[in-house]
């Protein structure tokens, strides 16, 4: 009968532990998605020179479908349907927001760029967080 409640007890306990572990595992595609987005925004930053301030199109536009770089930039192209566990994928003013889709709760991972003395910082931000699953 002990043996019976610790297996009742780990059970409880593990069960919403593998649920979390699963959930993050599938986001981390989403976050991957945003990466490439990420680095283009990276290198048109550096390229065009920007110093201090981002203005809201300099990096956003996307390349043409089979052209890389593009005349303002290095992103890619822009992110054409549902792909896995990631449903879309926007870049505006230096914001990137990559959202999953219903089957990991439809969170959304977005990066804000900071440009400062030639450096580009990111912060993290969106639903995910609050989550925990980025």
């Amino acid at each position: 009968m002990i043996v019976i409640a610790i297996i009742g007890i780990l059970a409880a306990i593990a069960v919403p532990q593998y649920q979390t572990y699963t959930m993050k595992a599938k986001f981390s595609e989403v976050v991957s998605a945003a990466g490439p987005y990420k680095t283009g925004f990276e290198l048109c930053a550096t390229d065009n020179g920007i110093i201090s301030t981002i203005t809201a199109t300099t990096c956003d536009a996307p390349a043409t479908v089979g052209t890389s770089p593009n005349a303002t930039g290095e992103m890619p192209a822009v992110f054409a349907g549902t792909t896995g566990y990631t449903t879309s994928i926007t870049t505006v003013g230096g914001l990137i927001t990559a959202t999953g889709n219903a089957s990991v709760g439809s969170n959304t991972y977005k990066l804000q760029a900071t440009v400062s003395n030639g450096l580009v910082t990111w912060s993290k931000s969106g639903s995910c967080v609050t989550s925990g699953l980025c």
